[in-house]
């Protein structure tokens, strides 16, 4: 770049835009809002809080500012099941049938099921 000396010291010293004042202003204001959202809130609930705060601000803007600050919301897991049913394995008989009243103690015992593949058959 061809920039002389004095132009860049010149830039360097020149005072901060109203533009740059407000970016900055809005910057601490997105990430005081997005530390109490617990790193939840994304660009559209961000803009919906500084609405009723009174900052009128486009959407754009506010993702260009949380780039910019490093600002990126947790996402919810998209639900998958892991159960899988279609197998050839032995399944265990229903003994219990839903009836959960006992009529004596340690006469039927709940224990957490979990689906594992193992060896010990």
């Amino acid at each position: 770049m061809s920039v002389s000396r004095s132009s860049y010291y010149d830039w360097q010293a020149a005072p901060k835009t109203a533009r740059e004042e407000e970016n900055k202003t809005l910057t601490e204001r997105l990430k005081s809002l997005f530390k109490q959202s617990r790193v939840t809130y994304g660009s559209r609930r961000l803009k919906r809080k500084l609405s009723e705060q009174g900052f009128q601000v486009s959407r754009r803007r506010i993702i260009r500012l949380m780039k910019k600050a490093g600002l990126y919301c947790k996402t919810r897991k998209k639900f998958r099941a892991t159960t899988d049913s279609s197998h050839n394995k032995p399944i265990a008989d229903n003994l219990l049938d839903r009836q959960f009243n006992v009529t004596e103690p340690d006469r039927c015992i709940f224990w957490p099921i979990m689906n594992t593949d193992s060896d010990l058959e």
